[in-house]
């Protein structure tokens, strides 16, 4: 996004997992979704979104196959690279990261997205814009509606934890470039802080000071991980076009 002071803003869209628990022979961000690939739908939102260019980190073994019949086939013009990721989700950001510090231009601001969240709004990807810009690092997330209760080894209930002050963490997650990058560089160097690691918010809260600004995110936004969840984004789809 170029912003007043010419900031530029990147994103990092994630579509390198293999999604064992959708039960298909198909990655989940490539299963059909009412016609389109579930990773078209990110990939369109930042398309027509103020960010200015996409990275866009695949499995090893699909770059081309994702240029061809994906940024290409469907006229992707801010995808500037598709990069394999790693074993891990942190392995395949740090990827996408590193394809921007080698550019002649690095951006101010990126923004990293899941591929299996194929309801992401631009509203959603502005709003984590101006926080990345005012806080420094943000996330989409939205308060929890359910009573969340910590079990014991045994699964009994063991404690009740406070439903006001839960929220419920969804991407994109927003940085200052420079942030992330410096947070991922030193994740990487030290095996002992990458144990449990599920998010980029993660990373910044584990290797900085820097604390992390939630931000009103879209209770549609949501991850696509099993079958169930293909049918709820139909139906989200399907209001969305009602509206």
């Amino acid at each position: 996004m170029t912003g007043e002071k010419g900031e530029r803003t990147a994103a990092v869209v994630l579509a390198a997992g293999q999604g064992k628990r959708m039960q298909s022979g198909v990655a989940k961000q490539y299963l059909l979704l009412k016609g389109k690939p579930v990773i078209w739908y990110s990939l369109e939102a930042f398309e027509k979104s103020p960010v200015d260019e996409v990275i866009l980190v695949t499995g090893k073994e699909e770059t081309d196959w994702v240029r061809e019949h994906i940024v290409d086939r469907y006229g992707f013009k801010k995808v500037r690279a598709v990069v394999a990721g790693g074993a891990e989700r942190y392995h395949s950001v740090c990827r996408g990261l590193s394809a921007l510090d080698g550019q002649d231009q690095r951006p101010d601001l990126v923004l990293i997205h899941d591929g299996a969240r194929p309801l992401i709004s631009e509203e959603v990807i502005r709003r984590t814009i101006e926080a990345a810009r005012e806080y420094g690092a943000c996330v989409a997330a939205v308060p929890v509606k359910d009573t969340v209760k910590v079990a014991d080894g045994d699964q009994f209930a063991e404690t009740t934890l406070d439903r006001s002050l839960l929220w419920q963490i969804q991407t994109p997650q927003a940085f200052r470039y420079g942030l992330v990058k410096g947070a991922y560089d030193s994740l990487m160097a030290d095996p002992a802080l990458q144990k449990g690691i599920t998010d980029d918010a993660m990373v910044v809260e584990r290797t900085t000071n820097e604390k992390v600004k939630l931000v009103m995110g879209d209770y549609r936004n949501i991850k696509v991980t099993t079958p169930e969840d293909m049918t709820v984004a139909v139906a989200f789809l399907d209001d969305l076009k009602k509206m």
